[in-house]
């Protein structure tokens, strides 16, 4: 069992924008930071494109947590500003970052492109 796993999923859209998370899980400490990398490929226009990051945790339902487009982060709820934040590195990855883990940040985590 890990304690942050990760998928990505792509929907529709007529560009064929692939996203792909390499690690399949991470594991980190009690109050660590764990960083999830999320590979952009099929688009020549990066930093452009919107990325979603999503949490799947057993006792809720999937929920959006965040985006980002051109460099700036929105929060679907203000409160999760200091728990997670998005930035894109290069040309093409996005990295996820889950600040001061507990046991309550356990569950799946998905980077999408829509």
């Amino acid at each position: 069992e890990c304690l942050l796993c990760f998928l990505s999923f792509s929907l529709g859209g007529q560009a064929q924008v692939l996203l792909q998370q390499t690690q399949a899980s991470v594991t980190r400490g009690q109050s660590k930071t764990a960083w999830i990398d999320c590979i952009v490929e099929g688009t020549s226009s990066f930093q452009a494109v919107t990325i979603h990051w999503y949490r799947q945790t057993s006792s809720k339902a999937l929920e959006r947590v965040l985006y980002i487009g051109s460099g700036q982060v929105t929060y679907d709820d203000n409160s999760h500003s200091s728990k997670y934040f998005s930035v894109k590195k290069g040309t093409n990855i996005c990295t996820f970052s889950v600040n001061d883990i507990n046991s309550n940040d356990e569950g799946t985590y998905y980077c999408a492109y829509w």
